[in-house]
């Protein structure tokens, strides 16, 4: 795991020196050694930051040149299957000796033999790529197939602009510094801004499964899909798998083993997150399995019981015999993160579950230097309680009046969430278990958000808005189409759980999971791999039938019989529970001051970004515990402390 930067400026002549400062933004993802190559002539140059996983030796340094002197490449990532690509490149003919034992070099050998969309295709991994050809006198940037490591790029004056986060293509000196007040509003929209769009006029992000080509001829850049969700969701859906239950259940056991192998492998300590759910304890149990060491695996616990899941956690860790950490943190603890989000997240961010992420990951880079975790079991086999709920409410509410479902409405949210949390906890004694929830009166509050919408489609898109018109709070926006808004971003032949879950792989996953985990780990200088997003796990649960993933009103059927073998079912099966805070509580109280001071109307009004006024109606309303805007006022307070640390 490192950091990438560079530019290519043919007609301005910069120094070495400019990208050696754009590196030095980056060390944080990258402690370990820093590496520039430059050439004047051509002017391009291309920066390196690097944390050394495989290879610790000056073999893996970067940036890196080709055997055959062509092509110079940096690399942010890992090639999980590295050594089966250097066999086969021998099998096939590659002439070179190899100088060490690092991906990076694999990696530019199979570029320099194959070309780089046939190379990025035989690696399983995750990555951002970085490449000068000599020959061509071209620049390419390409990304992994799920979006688990960032680019940004763009032209700014006459400088072509790259690196893993913003601070880096801020530090070149043609840095424009405009804020795009239409991908503000995506913010507002999704607490992030969505691919291809960034915070920034001119500077995009580079969508997964993609290469961008730059030539030095002209300033036009060509992009290329070299593998597709799109394309993987359509071939699963058209050719389903067609054994039985149990099959499905060995032949993901398979993968999924596979996957955890290839990604356990690292030249230093390693671990994995646990906490206590479905998916990470079904990773950690395949890391278990394969190792005769005892993995180290690590938790953080609060002390409101909505929000811990520590105890499940250790639970899960003593039954399998890891070396489990725990820690339990206060609110002081957490509190104490927030002034550091706007430098560890490079563009504004609004998923408060990033303090919880940013602290585990502080936990386990006191012990480990890489970290497995269980993302992605959600949005591949069904996992949000949105794949369920929205067609059952659908079939139940669709077809009534809409002054019926406004009644309906305007019940639920006459009482505020945390009403419902007491009502719901007087009836947990009655209640089936199945039908017990955490922090039910959130969930009651989505479930009125949800009621009006006149599609089921509408339905999911209420589900993952914050402010459901934001142009109207963001002055002088126009609200950008995004992947969530965009039909043809959709295979055919889906039914709304299908295309819930689609929507949420290609959209929510790398815009906010992954870029919420990407950035608060490589805040500490900790990687963090993800086998439940190696490509053929993908593919296979895409040729999944529903009921495969979705079976009697519960999600994530076929990890649950595949954990089943491992942890007893009793020690996972409870309510899902998201990685949150008690935020809502926090604006009220210990908040409060720091949240005033950000929103602040002569401020706001100053600033000229927002509708203070309909900013300060969702503030007091908060405050006055008339109503739950804790996301909303986030999304607000996220892009305020953003500023203030950006201007």
């Amino acid at each position: 795991m490192c950091g990438i930067t560079g530019f290519f400026s043919k007609h301005t002549a910069f120094s070495e020196s400019v990208c050696q400062h754009m590196v030095s933004k980056l060390s944080h993802r990258g402690p370990d050694s820093k590496g520039v190559w430059f050439d004047s002539q051509s002017g391009i140059a291309l920066g390196h930051s690097r944390l050394a996983i495989l290879d610790l030796s000056v073999a893996g340094h970067q940036p890196m040149e080709s055997a055959c002197k062509r092509f110079v490449l940096v690399f942010n990532g890992e090639i999980y299957n590295h050594l089966v690509i250097r066999k086969k490149l021998l099998r096939e003919g590659y002439a070179f000796s190899w100088r060490g034992h690092s991906d990076t070099e694999t990696l530019v050998a199979g570029i320099s033999f194959w070309g780089i969309k046939k190379t990025l295709q035989e690696s399983s991994g995750m990555f951002a790529v970085a490449l000068w050809d000599r020959q061509e006198m071209s620049l390419t940037l390409a990304r992994d197939r799920m979006g688990e490591k960032p680019v940004y790029y763009g032209w700014q004056g006459n400088s072509f602009v790259f690196g893993s986060e913003l601070d880096a293509i801020k530090a070149h000196p043609q840095f424009e510094n405009t804020i795009d007040r239409d991908s503000l509003c995506l913010l507002l929209r999704h607490n992030t801004i969505s691919s291809p769009h960034s915070i920034y006029k001119g500077i995009s992000k580079l969508d997964p499964g993609t290469i961008l080509t730059l030539s030095s001829k002209s300033k036009a850049i060509n992009l290329d899909t070299y593998w597709s969700m799109r394309s993987v969701a359509s071939a699963g859906i058209e050719n389903p798998f067609n054994g039985s239950h149990h099959d499905a259940v060995f032949g993901l056991e398979s993968l999924l083993s596979s996957a955890v192998f290839d990604q356990m492998q690292s030249d230093v300590p390693l671990g994995a997150f646990l906490s206590g759910g479905i998916d990470s304890s079904l990773i950690v149990s395949l890391m278990q399995s394969q190792s005769s060491k005892k993995i180290n695996t690590f938790s953080i616990g609060f002390s409101e019981k909505e929000y811990d899941e520590a105890q499940q956690a250790k639970a899960i860790a003593k039954h399998l015999g890891t070396a489990h950490t725990e820690l339990y943190v206060s609110h002081t603890d957490a509190l104490s993160v927030i002034p550091q989000l706007p430098k560890m997240f490079d563009e504004p961010f609004a998923d408060s579950s990033q303090i919880p992420t940013y602290l585990v990951s502080q936990l386990a880079k006191k012990h480990v230097d890489v970290a497995l975790t269980g993302d992605g079991g959600d949005e591949l086999f069904g996992g949000y309680n949105r794949h369920i709920w929205v067609k059952s409410i659908w079939s139940k509410t669709g077809h009534l009046p809409l002054f019926v479902r406004k009644l309906i409405f305007f019940a639920i949210t006459s009482l505020p969430p945390y009403s419902w949390d007491q009502f719901f906890e007087m009836c947990s004694a009655v209640l089936p278990k199945r039908y017990r929830v955490s922090q039910p009166g959130d969930k009651m509050y989505k479930l009125a958000n949800v009621i009006l919408a006149e599609t089921p489609a509408g339905m999911y898109r209420n589900l993952v808005s914050h402010w459901n018109n934001p142009s109207s709070i963001v002055l002088g926006s126009n609200e950008p189409d995004s992947k969530l808004s965009d039909s043809s971003v959709l295979p055919n032949l889906f039914d709304i759980e299908q295309r819930m879950m689609f929507l949420d792989t290609i959209a929510y996953m790398p815009d906010d999971i992954l870029t919420k985990v990407d950035r608060a780990a490589m805040a500490v200088s900790l990687e963090t791999r993800v086998p439940m997003l190696d490509h053929r796990v993908v593919e296979f649960a895409w040729s999944l039938p529903l009921n495969f993933k979705i079976k009697n009103g519960q999600g994530k059927w076929i990890l649950r019989e595949l954990l089943n073998k491992y942890v007893p079912q009793e020690l996972v099966d409870r309510p899902k529970m998201g990685f949150g805070v008690p935020l809502h509580n926090w604006l009220r109280g210990p908040l409060l001051d720091w949240s005033q001071n950000l929103l602040d109307p002569i401020k706001l009004r100053n600033q000229g970004y927002f509708n203070a006024e309909a900013v300060l109606q969702k503030w007091n309303e908060h405050l006055s515990g008339k109503s739950d805007w804790q996301h909303h006022l986030w999304d607000i307070l996220m892009f305020q402390a953003w500023l203030d640390e950006n201007q």
